[in-house]
């Protein structure tokens, strides 16, 4: 039996066996989630959104156990989830932040088009 992770925005599938990490999904379907804690809940870089909440019956993914609850400590738990604790028991669609440096290029880049636009370049 597989099931299905679907990753935004990309909107990239990948079929899984129950039990592995969405960070072992990702991994697979070729999605880059930063880490540097070898997936022990250590680094909190891992931290991914869940389209249809977190842990509960439906969205496809383990509740999220102790350690993970204790890292989470006052983020909306019910969305976000780290990705090398949470486990795939179902269908899933997982919203992947966009990395930080990716942002500040991509904010900078919009910036001087916006810019060369309104000089009239």
């Amino acid at each position: 039996m597989t099931y299905e992770v679907t990753f935004l925005p990309e909107g990239r599938k990948v079929s899984v066996r129950p039990g592995m990490t969405v960070l072992g999904a990702a991994r697979q379907a070729r999605i880059g989630i930063r880490s540097r804690c070898g997936g022990k809940a250590g680094c909190l870089m891992c931290k991914v959104d869940v389209a249809s909440g977190g842990g509960t019956a439906g969205d496809g993914l383990s509740p999220a156990g102790l350690l993970e609850k204790r890292k989470l400590a006052g983020l909306d738990s019910s969305r976000t989830r780290l990705a090398c604790q949470a486990k795939v028991t179902g269908n899933a669609v997982i919203s992947v932040p966009e990395d930080p440096l990716k942002a500040a290029v991509r904010r900078q880049l919009e910036k001087a088009e916006q810019d060369e636009d309104d000089l009239g370049w």
